[in-house]
């Protein structure tokens, strides 16, 4: 836990990517009107969690107006309401949605985090701000002493998984292609695929809740 507590406690305080913080600090002073009386985070979103997590659910980055509003990832957006669905009805979530840092919800053998940590610009990190975040994935990884099983939502969120576990001395060659319900062993881990669940996915029918169940069931399986 302590070693969870240290990146966070650096997370919190990164100010590595000047383009990134000027927009999660613009987008948390310029509100949008339907969150106008809200107070912003504004701030990197470190991961969140059961520290004794065998199971890794990574995304891509704060939601402009989901993690980087409530200080917490996945919540607060209807890519959170969709994931924190899932892991409700399989067990690992003590509530369907999560609206708050201070909302009661619990994750019971898993742990969410973000190849970014900051909100950005059209919900693309440049490979220098990937690069420069990706430091605190490898050590969360490595304090996630039970991790067994690793859930990539979208496939930014593949590669940087991939490239985490490659600087953890855990390579894989030739480099796994991304595909929802894709599996690779990669070193004592294994990496699962999965389509992200943004409402361009989910609202379109690309990623339906069966379709996401069944990865995280799979991740569940591989993980006892």
């Amino acid at each position: 836990m302590s070693g969870l507590r240290s990146v966070a406690a650096e997370v919190f305080g990164c100010r590595a990517c000047p383009r990134l913080v000027e927009w999660r600090e613009r987008v948390a002073q310029d509100k949008v009107a339907r969150f106008a009386d809200h107070a912003y985070w504004g701030r990197p979103v470190p991961g969140f969690g059961d520290p004794a997590a065998r199971i890794l659910i990574l995304g891509l980055a704060p939601a402009a107006h989901g993690g980087n509003r409530t200080g917490r990832i996945f919540t607060g957006d209807r890519s959170g309401d969709f994931l924190y669905g899932s892991l409700h009805r399989c067990g690992l979530a003590s509530r369907p949605t999560s609206v708050s840092r201070d909302d009661g919800l619990r994750l019971h053998g898993t742990y969410l985090s973000a190849v970014n940590r900051c909100a950005p610009p059209g919900n693309r990190p440049t490979p220098q701000e990937r690069d420069r975040c990706l430091p605190f994935l490898e050590r969360e990884i490595e304090a996630l002493e039970a991790l067994r099983a690793i859930v990539a939502l979208g496939a930014f969120a593949w590669d940087g998984a991939l490239r985490a576990l490659a600087s953890l001395g855990h390579g894989a060659r030739p480099k796994p292609r991304f595909g929802h319900a894709a599996e690779v062993s990669v070193g004592q881990y294994v990496l699962i695929g999965a389509f992200h669940p943004s409402q361009q996915n989910t609202f379109t029918g690309k990623l339906t809740p069966p379709m996401l169940d069944a990865v995280v069931e799979r991740a569940i399986t591989l993980a006892t």
